[in-house]
């Protein structure tokens, strides 16, 4: 296989709405494109694509499968705020040589790593 580049990056939910309300509602994405009747929802972030998909027992959610991370401005700020939302934490502020991340929970048990880099 010859990649050229990554064209997306997906996660599977089993409610929409409910994901939407996350994703949208607390994470503060912007929808760009929906498909196959509002079951696929895309988010255009930076050069990237994120995708949140609804597709029953061909594409299950599971707390152990693939992980995206988001870079944020501040994330002592992200944290704060995601707690007052009573967001799930699956691991706490971590430092490392070269970032800072937390890792959280959709609805679904999708993990999703709140990352910034250091300078």
């Amino acid at each position: 296989v010859k990649v050229m580049e990554s064209a997306f990056t997906g996660t599977p939910v089993t409610d929409i709405k409910r994901a939407r309300a996350f994703y949208e509602g607390v994470l503060g994405l912007k929808p760009t494109m929906e498909a196959d009747g509002g079951l696929w929802v895309e988010y255009d972030i930076g050069t990237g694509t994120f995708g949140i998909g609804c597709f029953g027992e061909a594409w299950k959610p599971s707390p152990d499968g693939t992980c995206v991370a988001f870079e944020v401005d501040d994330l002592d700020v992200e944290i704060s705020r995601l707690q007052s939302k009573s967001v799930k934490f699956a691991m706490g502020a971590t430092d490392t040589p070269i970032c800072r991340f937390a890792i959280i929970c959709d609805p679904d048990g999708n993990k999703i790593l709140i990352h910034k880099r250091k300078a």
